[in-house]
């Protein structure tokens, strides 16, 4: 405990000494939580949200690397609550499961010389309910008896143990699939191809139908320097697997493009960086400090380094800036002092004052932000115009 805050509790404990004696340890407890609350960084900064967009509750990940199952699976709910098909809660690990199949042939038909992880891409999710379909959760947690909280350590271990193995044999037999699934199946549970929703009977390609989502709705952005912009390049991180398209627009106009869609009613996906000191998940913050070891770091509005299309794309050829996480961006707030910030729905469980979100501000999402996905009407028009791929 820091003098600061000890002083405070003394305070307390004289004043429910004096006053309240009588006061169970129990209220007790609760005045000194209000108290520690009104500190908290929210009271220092007075963020107050401008625009929210809906989306469903927060979700935890635990110990997996499908971030990006996570984020796009709300951002899809976040569409079909949009396009008034009401609150779906998806699963995101039968798409999981379907990505690891996909990766697993990739891996094993380029003998080795490709990227098998946990990691995705937004754009993979999209296009694997498309091709395998999708349930909801309580058709496919990803989670077999027993067990509360995901866990894929060991999974991803005997997955990537397997196909090196599979490599190293220099040939294939026609049940390796087969046995690749049979993982699958003991460490996330089999999958029901049969089931049923408010009395009507689904496969998972039907029931991804039903709800009603066109893929080609979707498009991926981004901004660096390194390829023409108003073009179409595949982005040169590893978790792009599936070599992926992204259009390349300037910088202001990538800030520019999420600022109108949460204005239209639009959620984003976001994939970027959260390795910097100015990321806490735990105090709800990601800021981009010109100081990230200033004392007043999450306690008071610190000065922002002024992020342009140079920097930012020196810290990614650097690799300062990597392919970290995925989120989902759902509002805009400002602060205080009127600077704007982004709320970000992130997939961790319910931490912090704000239960599992985040806001990051304007300059972090400038520095920090390897690229988006949303609808294309969430693009301005004028912008639209740009890019001859969307005409």
């Amino acid at each position: 405990m820091n003098t600061q805050t000890g002083t405070y509790k003394s305070i307390l404990d004289d004043n429910v000494s004096s006053c309240t004696k009588k006061l169970s340890v129990m209220k007790y407890m609760l005045l000194s939580v209000l108290f520690f609350l009104s500190l908290s960084v929210y009271a220092q900064y007075g963020i107050t949200d401008e625009i929210n967009v809906g989306c469903t509750s927060i979700k935890n990940q635990a110990n997996t690397g499908t971030c990006w199952s996570f984020a796009t699976c709300s951002f899809l709910e976040s569409e079909l609550m949009r396009i008034g098909k009401g609150n779906y809660d998806l699963s995101e690990m039968y798409v999981v499961r379907n990505i690891y199949k996909d990766k697993a042939r990739n891996y094993v038909l380029r003998q080795g010389k490709a990227n098998f992880s946990q990691g995705s891409l937004s754009h993979d999710f999209i296009n694997t309910v498309m091709r395998h379909g999708i349930v909801p959760e309580d058709i496919y947690s990803g989670k077999i008896p027993g067990v509360e909280a995901h866990d894929h350590s060991e999974l991803s271990a005997v997955l990537k143990g397997y196909v090196d193995a599979l490599i190293g044999r220099k040939k294939l037999s026609d049940k390796w699939d087969e046995g690749f699934e049979a993982i699958l199946d003991v460490y996330l549970g089999e999958v029901q191809e049969n089931f049923s929703v408010d009395g009507v009977q689904y496969h998972p390609k039907a029931f991804a139908m039903s709800l009603g989502l066109n893929p080609t709705d979707y498009v991926n952005i981004t901004s660096f320097t390194h390829h023409p912009f108003y073009t179409s390049f595949i982005l040169e991180i590893p978790d792009n697997f599936s070599n992926g398209s992204f259009i390349n627009v300037p910088l202001n106009e990538l800030e520019t493009i999420v600022d109108n869609a949460l204005k239209s009613g639009y959620s984003v996906a976001w994939d970027g960086d959260v390795s910097e000191k100015g990321f806490s998940a735990k105090n709800g913050l990601a800021i981009l400090p010109i100081d990230p070891k200033s004392e007043k770091l999450f306690k008071s509005i610190v000065k922002e380094q002024n992020v342009t299309a140079e920097n930012r794309q020196e810290n990614f050829e650097s690799y300062v800036t990597t392919d970290d996480h995925l989120m989902h961006i759902v509002g805009i707030a400002r602060d205080k002092e009127g600077n704007k910030y982004y709320k970000v729905k992130n997939s961790w469980g319910e931490i912090s004052d704000l239960n599992g979100f985040l806001y990051m501000s304007a300059a972090y999402f400038r520095m920090k932000t390897i690229s988006i996905t949303l609808h294309k009407d969430g693009i301005p028009e004028h912008i639209v115009k740009q890019m001859s791929m969307l005409n």
